[in-house]
């Protein structure tokens, strides 16, 4: 009995154990797949949302005006770039004028949508706030278009998308108006080929005037001025700021036919074209042509007639350039489109490269302390462009603050300590404002012969030996 018992017992005990331990394995294991089923719920569902809401920014970031598929309303603003916001709105759109305001409003068909309203300043300098100061804020809405609402009726009807940016800011400065408004204006526009309505805040007639032939290219309708029209316009869809890829670029990468800054120049030939087919003179090939930027405030060339002398006598044609905001673009276009070389001491004028050929040569003269600034507006986007370039260093002793400072100074040996310490308006008031160059004439004739072979011309041997000339550098 007893052995019954204690095998019965001991039988048992042994099977509940063996139960009790499969029991607690089974446990363990499905408590294991509950966490691992909601460990996957958790990964799938982030990486679900990451992916929706990556596809989501990566299509608006991606896709432009016209490009966005399916009839369905969108009101979405991308405030996650560093240069620009963009907003883009697709459905029923109005622009309207209530008691001196004009919002831009969706009227969406759902009555159940919320309202919802966002306000943007559709100028490019998003991370400067002393420009963006000066910009005028423009307001979107939405809003359910349902039995209560009272839909302004449109006074004009447009078929096509409209773009909505300012040209205030920078505008006036030559750099600022490409690298700002148009080049912008042409990444996020060209691909409608024309079929686009531009909306623009703060008009200027001056700027409609001088970009006319540019601006023709990229729209074949009425340019509307946001403040000045008080017409209730309707459009079916409509982006509010300018998509900005970096200084004075365009992104293959980044464009719907992978288009680059070689195709906004081919917008202005196509642009300039009447000026070039009947005013052109005929060029004389014979010599090539040097053009020289002249400023006339600071950053001067103190040995300007020495430096077009040297030039002359390696055989170049030496045409002297004093761009003004009343000089005709199409008239600056002319004589840059025939250039061979053009040559300039850093500052905004610099942006006539832009009007130039691929193959020809940009000579930059870099002065103290703009060694960065030099590099990243005109020496990156010249290579881009697919022309030749030759920066040429201004050496302490070559500038005019060699004058005014002592040899040992940071100003000469360290530029970039004055502004790291002292900041942006020191180092500009320095070294932008208060400096002029002279370049060496035997470094300067190197330089010239550089673009000479750049260009596979022949050098023209100096008619005389020069070791010294009035307003040069012996050396």
């Amino acid at each position: 009995m007893r052995g019954r018992i204690a095998g019965w017992s001991g039988g048992t005990g042994g099977r509940w154990r063996m139960m009790s331990k499969r029991s607690s394995l089974l446990t363990k294991q499905l408590v294991l797949l509950i966490v691992l089923v909601l460990f996957l719920i958790t990964i799938v569902g982030h990486h679900r949302d990451a992916f929706i809401n990556a596809r989501l920014e990566t299509s608006h970031q991606a896709q432009f005006l016209g490009l966005i598929e399916g009839d369905h309303e969108l009101f979405w603003c991308d405030r996650s770039q560093f240069r620009t916001d963009i907003c883009n709105m697709k459905g029923d759109i109005r622009m309207l004028t209530f008691n001196g305001n004009k919002p831009i409003v969706l009227y969406a068909k759902d009555p159940a949508t919320s309202s919802v309203t966002e306000i943007v300043k559709p100028y490019t300098r998003k991370w400067e706030k002393s420009c963006m100061d000066t910009v005028h804020e423009v307001t979107l809405r939405i809003v359910p278009a349902n039995s209560q609402t009272d839909k302004t009726p449109c006074d004009v009807h447009h078929k096509v998308p409209g773009v909505v940016f300012s040209t205030s800011g920078y505008t006036g400065n030559l750099f600022h108006e490409f690298n700002d408004g148009l080049i912008p204006l042409f990444i996020t526009s060209q691909h409608l080929k024309g079929e686009v309505v531009f909306i623009i805040t703060e008009f200027h007639n001056w700027w409609l005037t001088k970009y006319f032939e540019v601006l023709q290219q990229l729209s074949q309708y009425e340019i509307i001025s946001f403040e000045n029209d008080t017409r209730v316009h309707c459009f079916p869809e409509l982006e509010v700021g300018l998509h900005i890829h970096d200084d004075l670029t365009v992104d293959p990468n980044r464009m719907p036919n992978h288009e680059s800054i070689r195709d906004f120049r081919k917008l202005l030939d196509r642009g300039y074209e009447n000026a070039l087919r009947f005013d052109s003179p005929i060029p004389d090939v014979s010599k090539p042509k040097l053009s020289i930027i002249v400023r006339n405030g600071t950053r001067k060339f103190l040995n300007l007639g020495d430096i077009v002398t040297t030039a002359e006598e390696l055989g170049f044609n030496v045409s002297l350039l004093s761009p003004d905001p009343t000089m005709e673009l199409k008239r600056l276009f002319q004589l840059l489109n025939s250039t061979d070389v053009l040559m300039g001491v850093h500052g905004a004028a610099m942006t006539h490269f832009l009007f130039m050929k691929p193959g020809k040569v940009l000579i930059q003269v870099i002065p103290l302390g703009i060694d960065w600034a030099s590099t990243t507006y005109y020496g990156k986007p010249t290579k881009k462009m697919g022309l030749h370039y030759l920066p040429y260093k201004i050496l302490p002793s070559e500038s005019s603050l060699s004058r005014q400072y002592n040899a040992s100074d940071p100003i000469l040996v360290n530029p970039d300590e004055i502004f790291n310490q002292q900041g942006w308006w020191t180092m500009k008031k320095i070294f932008l404002e208060g400096q002029d160059v002279r370049p060496s004439l035997t470094r300067m004739r190197k330089i010239f012969m550089r673009a000479l072979k750049k260009l596979k011309r022949p050098v023209t041997p100096p008619q005389s030996s020069r070791t010294a000339t009035k307003g040069g550098l012996i050396d």
